[in-house]
């Protein structure tokens, strides 16, 4: 990565609180001389808050939603010919939305931490009057008349919807290289993916473009380009948040989650878009927990277990030092910390993996098979060439797997008989060059060892998230999963806000690329 991608920033190997031995950007130490510990780079473009700094503002009138929707899109103006991390962007729709909002705050009726706060959603969650085309050209016409449950309930929270994000087409792949719209890039390089299939959330938010984007994840499309970017991605449990309105690749495997700059951010946004949801068939009907009230609660209680056998097997040099240097932050702020068995029953994954593979091309091919038929000449050739491989699964074969698949996660609970939560690596390799991606024959073999850690996750429907960890020697960042029991985002949001407190990694940004 050239110089100028990194502004004011060098990058040193060090031993600091929270990474020790890891790569760290090396800054001025802290105002006020306390000994010790880092600041992130001050900015003073409102596009620079947290979420929950800016909605902190605006309830206070320091700072107006319309502002922060017109650094958003001069931001986004200058900066998506670059990152392509947008396909559609309602200036016109946000502006007005945002000039409501001051009117209500103005009036005292502030509706909550979104009010007013600029957000964007991946192109696969249907917008009323929008186009949604899951950067298809199958759909690049496709407006739909409603808002997926997720939107409405960003609206209803009085959030500004800025447009749709570009992403891996239909999701159907890991690295955002195929879109009919074009690649997304990643901001800490514009040569490298930024992971996918919501590789435009993910460049969106690191890239201050947004305080706040929806991602979807099948088998790490949340949380992969959440590490590659440097932000934070939450896979919530299997059903906490309706996918109504969203166009699928798995019915059975997707999630929808919050992409962020902080895990506090994280918390905000799936505080409302969580709950049971009738007109979603695989929606659960468990109670939410408050999610910015526990976060800070004390980790000192909590159990970790460390999956080594797969998650650990052949680590990058630089994500392995990273997560080390993790694995010794996290020792200190909980109670135990120990190896586990495989998750897997017999311990290869297969068990795990093959039934998910089966599902996932089968649920697939039913949804695209129509538009297959008529016109294959729309898709991108990877994204067909993986579609057609679910007319090969038997009847027999989806049924065999669909009921393995709910075996798997009623006895999923017995892996957290002793432990509280699971560590690993989010990914075990660096993102790759979109250049090296470019090839659909080669591109699929290096998308699946981006996704080697978090696909056996979406298999279990386990609540998920990525937080910054470190960085690579070529100033990438890495990222640490830490996963809880079903039904367990609270804790999850927990430790991973008190591993956010006792390092920086989260507050360094990328520079704006040239």
């Amino acid at each position: 990565m050239g110089a100028e991608h990194m502004s004011r920033r060098v990058f040193v190997k060090s031993a600091v609180a929270g990474a020790a031995g890891s790569v760290m950007p090396q800054i001025a130490p802290r105002a006020g001389g306390a000994e010790g510990g880092f600041h992130r780079s001050i900015d003073a473009s409102p596009t620079s808050l947290s979420l929950a700094d800016a909605a902190r503002l605006v309830r206070r009138k320091k700072i107006s939603p319309v502002e922060l929707t017109q650094v958003c899109l001069s931001r986004i103006e200058k900066l998506n010919p670059r990152l392509n991390a947008f396909i559609t962007v309602s200036a016109e729709s946000a502006l007005a939305a945002a000039r409501s909002a001051e009117a209500e705050i103005n009036r005292d009726a502030w509706r909550g931490p979104l009010h007013g706060i600029p957000v964007a959603v991946k192109d696969l969650l249907d917008t009323a009057g929008v186009r949604t085309s899951a950067a298809s050209a199958v759909f690049k016409d496709r407006v739909p008349q409603q808002d997926a449950e997720v939107v409405r309930r960003l609206k209803a929270a009085g959030a500004v919807l800025l447009g749709k994000l570009n992403m891996h087409e239909f999701a159907f792949g890991a690295s955002s290289a195929f879109s009919y719209f074009g690649a997304v890039h990643n901001p800490w390089n514009s040569v490298y993916s930024p992971g996918g299939s919501s590789g435009g959330s993910a460049s969106a938010v690191a890239a201050q473009l947004c305080y706040a984007a929806i991602g979807s994840d099948t088998g790490g499309s949340i949380r992969l380009p959440a590490s590659y970017c440097g932000i934070v991605g939450l896979k919530p449990t299997y059903g906490r948040v309706s996918t109504a309105g969203a166009i699928p690749l798995s019915w059975s495997l997707d999630h929808l989650g919050p992409m962020t700059r902080t895990v506090t951010d994280a918390a905000l946004l799936l505080q409302v878009i969580a709950g049971y949801d009738a007109q979603d068939p695989g929606s659960i009907d468990l109670p939410v927990a408050d999610y910015l009230t526990g976060i800070a609660a004390s980790t000192s209680s909590l159990r970790l277990g460390i999956p080594t056998d797969y998650f650990y097997e052949n680590l990058h040099p630089d994500i392995q030092l990273a997560v080390h240097g993790a694995l010794g932050v996290l020792k200190r702020l909980t109670r135990t910390q120990r190896d586990i068995a495989p998750l897997a029953a017999d311990g290869t994954y297969a068990s795990v993996m093959n039934p998910y593979v089966a599902v996932l091309n089968a649920e697939a091919y039913e949804y695209h098979k129509d538009y297959v038929a008529k016109s294959p000449e729309l898709y991108q050739e990877a994204t067909l060439k993986r579609i057609r491989a679910g007319a090969d699964v038997s009847i027999s074969t989806y049924m065999q797997s669909r009921r393995q698949l709910d075996q798997i996660r009623h006895s999923v609970a017995r892996h957290f008989d002793n432990v509280d939560l699971l560590i690993t690596p989010t990914a075990p390799v660096p993102p790759f060059a979109l250049a090296e991606l470019s090839d659909p024959s080669s591109a699929r073999p290096l998308e699946l060892r981006m996704l080697h850690n978090t696909r056996p996750i979406n298999m279990l429907g386990l609540p998920t998230i990525s937080v910054p960890c470190g960085f690579t020697a070529e100033r990438l960042p890495i990222g640490l999963q830490i996963s809880g029991r079903p039904g367990a985002e609270a804790v999850v949001l927990q430790l991973a806000h008190a591993y956010e407190r006792a390092t920086e990694w989260h507050q360094f940004k990328p520079a704006d690329p040239q």
